[in-house]
């Protein structure tokens, strides 16, 4: 298949000319329950669900959405015929019938019975195949980072509102029962004024080699693979993950992982946009094809007098605070450790005040449930609930778009090499035009996004 999106034509096979129909009011993800109680659903509540990437994190999704009541899957894509017998094999481990194993998504896209997709792609699919699914019709439940780059994520906003349907990012922690119960105790003052917060995450990876050119392999459909991103010979190192460390692709360690802790640090300190960013570090660890930093440090400095700090180290696992991924929180009056399932509070002598131990299992080595299982069923329930009518996303798409932006311009800094100075209104970078090149990226040829 080397046809680029013809989206005139894929909108008129995918039939979506009522897209947004029971569904007004729904413009910003911030809808109240009783405003999406119209949104097409079977008689009994049935959801049709179609898990879109299943070599990593969408067997996660499969898991999850097969533990829950009234949910089907009907659709199990990849470009590779692998994971689609690898998704295949997952869902039949809890629900008796059989979904359709599809190579190609746009096909899953005009089916008009999928309510909802999940998407488990690589970074640079999944604003571009957000949107296209938003405008079939679609709920889409999408993994961080929602963007590959700032254009993107303004582009999915858009959509959002404009075809006005219910899209959550993949920050689990927002659905984590620990995080939901402190965070809003920290902002009543549990630590005093919050002014700093701090998040890490450390691996031992290895290197990855210089990549050869090899022949395409005869389950990959490679060019549906690359879609959006301008093409390239197949390199036999690239696929299935090393791709996260490739510009084209990818957005290295910190969306891949640092999404997280930074999304808990701005929620926390009640912060969006900043005034100063910078970023240092390199490839250090190995001489390879690795292109985005294995060692970094990201610093934000907001309006409201608070700053962020991320620092991640994909090839030294040495822990911070005794973990190796966290957020410290620090106030005047006391600081708060955030590890996603479980929290410890301790006050200005250092002292522990309050305390919560999750029961989720938390393995950052782990690419298929790196998130911890349970937080990953109590957030894509709360993006079903939603679809429902029955609930309020826990991580409206806006946050998601917030704390994701914050790490593109940590990774613009690094590259620009210098200090950038934002609009603390929209995060826009001021008076550096080689800096807001980076904003977006190249698209092939035909494959742009556009809403």
């Amino acid at each position: 298949m080397s046809n680029p999106i013809d989206r005139r034509q894929f909108l008129k096979q995918a039939g979506v000319a009522g897209v947004g129909l029971g569904m007004a009011g729904y413009f910003n993800s911030f809808a109240k329950a009783d405003d999406l109680g119209a949104l097409r659903t079977g008689a009994n509540g049935r959801i049709t669900a179609a898990v879109i990437g299943t070599n990593g994190r969408g067997l996660a999704h499969v898991e999850c959405l097969t533990s829950l009541p009234g949910v089907e899957i009907t659709h199990i894509c990849d470009v590779d015929t692998r994971a689609i017998e690898k998704g295949l094999k997952e869902t039949a481990k809890k629900q008796q019938n059989v979904p359709q194993g599809v190579g190609d998504f746009r096909k899953v896209l005009a089916d008009k019975s999928v309510d909802v997709v999940t998407i488990a792609t690589p970074d640079h699919w999944h604003t571009p195949m957000a949107i296209l699914a938003l405008q079939a019709g679609k709920h889409v439940y999408v993994e961080k980072p929602c963007s590959q780059n700032p254009y993107e994520g303004e582009l999915l906003l858009q959509a959002v509102k404009k075809y006005q349907r219910v899209v959550q990012m993949g920050a689990q922690r927002r659905s984590s029962a620990a995080m939901m119960q402190i965070i809003p105790e920290i902002h009543a003052g549990l630590i005093g004024k919050t002014y700093f917060a701090k998040g890490w995450y450390v691996n031992n990876r290895a290197t990855i080699g210089h990549g050869k050119p090899a022949p395409v392999p005869d389950w990959l459909n490679y060019d549906l693979w690359q879609g959006p991103a301008p093409r390239q010979p197949y390199l036999d190192n690239l696929i299935h993950y090393n791709w996260h460390w490739r510009w084209k692709y990818g957005t290295g360690e910190a969306l891949n992982n640092g999404t997280h802790e930074m999304d808990v640090a701005r929620w926390a300190l009640g912060v969006t946009w900043p005034t100063r960013v910078s970023s240092n570090g390199g490839r250090y660890a190995f001489q390879d094809d690795w292109e985005t930093p294995d060692t970094q440090t990201i610093s934000w400095d907001f309006p409201e007098g608070k700053t962020m700090s991320w620092e991640g180290r994909s090839c030294n696992d040495f822990p911070v605070e005794g973990r190796s991924r966290g957020t410290m929180i620090y106030g005047t009056e006391g600081s708060a450790l955030l590890d996603g399932s479980d929290y410890i509070i301790y006050n200005k002598k250092g002292k522990i005040v309050k305390q919560a131990k999750g029961t989720e299992v938390v393995d950052p080595t782990n690419t298929i449930s790196a998130s911890g299982v349970g937080m990953d069923t109590a957030h894509v329930s709360n993006f079903i609930e939603t679809v429902r009518g029955k609930a309020q996303l826990n991580c409206p798409i806006i946050e998601g778009y917030n704390s994701v932006n914050l790490l593109h311009l940590g990774n613009i800094a690094w590259r620009v090499g210098r200090e950038l100075h934002c609009d603390p209104t929209n995060g826009h970078i001021l008076k550096d035009s080689d800096a807001m090149k980076l904003w977006r990226r190249k698209y092939e040829s035909g494959w742009e996004p556009k809403v």
